[in-house]
């Protein structure tokens, strides 16, 4: 259990959080969300011990032990894949190596042999003896084969690294789980085995995510960073952000009478209660939700950028054909003999368990890149518009301020600074803010920069590589509605499940050693379709 008495915490002049009152108990997974900014990640740290409070007091049961997900991915370059893993249980790996040392002593003596007595009794008592199997297991279930358990951490991929320190996090079924954006360079494999994982945990989680299917799937409680305040509300990230959206229509409805406003709170729990995911925990959630009443659900203060692309001409007969295209970088190749197809009318979502694959076909359907061999040919009524991965790789200038930079982009109709005002302000950059340079922003700023900048354009075409990369949940949300209700065509890649399930109409996975697609259909539907995995396990092999 973990207590959180009165604490308040003020960094740099600013206070992150006033009072807050909070209890976390076994068996439940807590998705903590907030603006960006709020202090969500600030959080995690005060749990761990690496900040302390301003004022009151985190209290953690006696000998329970906590794990995190390391967010430094070169923390651990001269370990092993296997000990790296070992060494989320600390005591459990001090344990072993020092027993270890003495017994490779070559003056072993009696007093080595009684250390190393206590030693033994020690590491059962830690289950040491199931240790390598169990971290095994784990990187085998995480993608990370058995010819890569005894090598050096640095000569893994960045992928694979993040998949064994998650693994590192999980080791040794913790008492306390803290993860910091724990899908976050995962393939969508490795983050369904995730998603099992936690739903089964008996223990305390606490995750802090951008992933809204990941916290649909995984939460029973929301930790809500909102107003200097830190709350805690029954149910998923879904349930949340409708609850508070109920909330804020039923404060502006001061004339309802209260028994219609209660009975509109019981029929939208009753629709949650009965749609409770994950079976271990689907009968507790939905008694705790049966009990909310209407003092428990709050309106948010969350500001919602507004995104809608428009177009000024139709497509013609023809998106675009890919044909025979193959890439090589830096002596590997990612892409080989491509061919595929989008229609005017598709959203296509291009996916792979290779990151680099799909950045790489990206690249070339915006130009940015050449194949060496094979050819891209656009519709003549094609206009294209691109969001790339590299964000910083779309602004030429750094010196120039948000509206001055997105001036060049606007017709002459739009041009004049009222507009432009305006347009950034629903884009939430208002006030003095559009006078900031490009070049101090951050990155969920330069993304709004960039969808600012494609919508002023009204291209037909939007090519938009993990647009929602650097973005907030407000900011995801927003563009994902657009998205959804934009007319003309869209090929995209991205990493969040219920992004792709919501837009995608046609899935295309590329991997360096093919394609397999297939129109007209959704993500999950992909996912499920056994002849099409089958397909795709036979690219990765």
């Amino acid at each position: 259990m973990i207590t959180v008495s009165d604490m308040s915490l003020s960094m740099g002049g600013r206070k992150l959080y006033d009072e807050v009152n909070l209890k976390f108990t076994e068996g439940n997974c807590y998705g903590v969300i907030g603006a960006n900014g709020a202090g969500k990640s600030t959080f995690l740290k005060l749990l761990e011990g690496e900040i302390q409070p301003s004022s009151g007091n985190i209290s953690i049961g006696k000998d329970e032990r906590m794990s995190s997900l390391n967010q430094d991915h070169y923390a651990f370059e001269e370990f092993s894949v296997l000990d790296t893993v070992i060494q989320g249980h600390k005591e459990l790996y001090d344990v072993m190596k020092e027993k270890d040392e003495i017994y490779a002593k070559p003056d072993f003596n009696d007093e080595d042999g009684v250390k190393a007595a206590e030693l033994e009794g020690r590491f059962a008592e830690l289950d040491g003896w199931n240790a390598e199997s169990e971290a095994a297991q784990l990187l085998q279930e995480l993608g990370i084969t058995e010819d890569l358990h005894h090598v050096k951490m640095s000569e893994l991929m960045e992928g694979q690294k993040i998949k064994v320190l998650l693994g590192q996090a999980l080791f040794g079924k913790p008492d306390i789980l803290l993860l910091d954006e724990p899908t976050n360079g995962l393939d969508m494999a490795s983050e369904t085995w995730l998603e099992n994982f936690l739903a089964d945990f008996p223990n305390i989680v606490i995750v802090v995510s951008h992933d809204r299917h990941f916290l649909n799937q995984v939460c029973t409680q929301m930790c809500d960073v909102d107003f200097g305040k830190i709350k805690l509300f029954v149910g998923n990230y879904d349930f949340w952000l409708e609850s508070s959206q109920l909330a804020a229509k039923l404060q502006a409805n001061q004339n309802a009478k209260k028994e219609e406003q209660i009975k509109e709170l019981q029929e939208f729990v009753a629709r949650f209660s009965a749609n409770a995911s994950k079976s271990k925990q689907a009968t507790s959630r939905k008694k705790q939700l049966e009990k909310i009443t209407l003092d428990d659900i709050q309106p948010s203060s969350r500001k919602y950028p507004f995104i809608n692309f428009d177009f000024n001409r139709e497509l013609g007969n023809d998106l675009v054909r890919v044909e025979n295209v193959s890439k090589t970088i830096d002596g590997v190749k990612v892409l080989d003999n491509i061919s595929f197809t989008v229609k005017p009318d598709e959203k296509a979502a291009i996916v792979s368990r290779n990151d680099l694959s799909a950045a790489t076909i990206m690249q070339i359907l915006s130009g940015d890149l050449e194949p060496d061999s094979g050819t891209v040919t656009w519709g003549v009524t094609s206009t294209q518009s691109s969001l790339p991965r590299d964000t910083n790789s779309a602004f030429n200038n750094d010196k120039l301020t948000i509206i001055d930079w997105l001036r060049q982009f606007a017709s002459k109709e739009e041009d004049d600074n009222t507009f432009l005002r305006g347009f950034l302000g629903k884009m939430l950059f208002s006030g003095d803010e559009v006078e900031k340079e490009i070049g101090v922003l951050s990155g969920g700023e330069k993304v709004r920069c960039i969808l600012s900048k494609m919508m002023l354009q009204k291209s037909n075409t939007l090519i938009m590589d993990d647009p929602t990369n650097h973005l907030d949940l407000e900011s995801i949300t927003s563009l994902n509605d657009g998205l959804i209700n934009f007319k003309g065509a869209l090929i995209f890649t991205s990493h969040d499940h219920q992004f792709i399930q919501t837009i995608a109409d046609h899935i295309i996975e590329v991997s360096a050693n093919g394609v397999v697609e297939r129109a007209e259909t959704n993500f999950d539907e992909f996912l499920n379709h056994p002849e099409l995995q089958k397909q795709v396990e036979s690219l990765y092999k």
